[in-house]
């Protein structure tokens, strides 16, 4: 067993980001993707345990359920990427039933160094595994990956809970169409996909009863003055979640509760909030069952088989690059 992580220095785009986020124009914003730093990927673990919300556990039984199918799918000899890995709890279900096949060399893709460590710590005693971990944006880790296949070798890209749907529907295809470029003929992707339920369900799940979601949501703020030396004043904003019924998503914003400036002295910015004013953080879109395939095929993929979970509606997509 082998353990390595490659990784970059990201603080300069993280402050770029966080820039041309809070200027734009209208609805300020921040990538969602700043969310899952040590504290706030810790955080994400508490949420997936929490009552109201059941993706991550639907997530998680389908993979134990069904592993074993999804491996006899896989063409051999494969190779597994993941983009947005984790603690790498849930994958371990692939790993362990794919490792007792053949020797596999795992590949996370994280933007967050401290999940890919607890990934690695949660995945190292697999028999029969090498993980080379990638401190990258998806694209850009994956390309890298497809780099060191072997002649012959397959690649299964593993793209699990529900982070497609943090992009809208077009940039989600476009997304798919760009991994597919990647790919070559006969390589898997396996796909999570939330689906549509009551707003009643989904608010519950995005802001709950125990704070821990605005937890999350306002941990993005501090890790702004942590990493950028700003000075938001984490009580004079609030989490809120709201359904976007026109675009089937679920929302999560950070009101200001009153006129205030926030200095950013890293990303050079002095940012102005009105009473009311919102930073947009993170946007999930929920599907249908029967939209997966029409979208998969726009973006170069035949959807072989697709297995739901019936207690939290959710689905993995097993796509093949054609």
């Amino acid at each position: 067993m082998l353990v390595q992580t490659i990784t970059p220095n990201a603080t300069y785009e993280f402050a770029a980001d966080v820039r041309n986020g809070l200027t734009m124009p209208g609805q300020k914003e921040l990538p969602s993707k700043y969310l899952y730093d040590e504290v706030g990927s810790a955080l994400f673990e508490v949420i997936s345990h929490l009552r109201e919300y059941g993706l991550t556990r639907a997530d998680e039984r389908l993979l134990r359920r069904h592993a074993g199918d999804i491996v006899e799918r896989l063409a051999t000899p494969v190779a597994v990427a993941e983009l947005g890995s984790g603690s790498g709890r849930k994958t371990r279900h692939i790993l362990e039933s794919l490792c007792r096949r053949q020797r596999t060399a795992y590949y996370p893709i994280e933007i967050s160094p401290s999940a890919l460590a607890m990934c690695e710590r949660e995945l190292s005693d697999i028999d029969a595994i090498s993980i080379l971990g990638f401190e990258r944006e998806y694209l850009e880790g994956l390309l890298e990956v497809a780099a060191q296949r072997r002649s012959g070798q397959h690649l299964c890209v593993l793209f699990l809970g529900s982070t497609i749907g943090n992009f809208d529907r077009l940039a989600g295809i476009n997304f798919l169409a760009e991994v597919r470029r990647i790919l070559q003929p006969g390589d898997s992707l396996l796909l999570g996909t939330d689906l549509e339920k009551s707003s009643a369900q989904l608010i519950a799940a995005y802001d709950d009863e125990l704070g821990v979601t605005a937890a999350f949501n306002l941990n993005l703020l501090a890790r702004i003055n942590r990493d950028l030396d700003a000075d938001f004043d984490l009580a004079q904003f609030e989490h809120v979640a709201k359904i976007n019924h026109t675009d089937r998503s679920v929302e999560m914003h950070l009101r200001s509760m009153c006129r205030q400036t926030v200095d950013i002295p890293a990303a050079g910015l002095s940012v102005q909030f009105l009473e009311g004013e919102t930073i947009w953080t993170e946007s999930s879109h929920k599907y249908s069952p029967q939209e997966i395939f029409p979208m998969a095929s726009t973006a170069g993929f035949r959807c072989d088989v697709q297995w739901i979970d019936e207690e939290w509606p959710f689905a993995e997509n097993l796509l093949i690059a054609e």
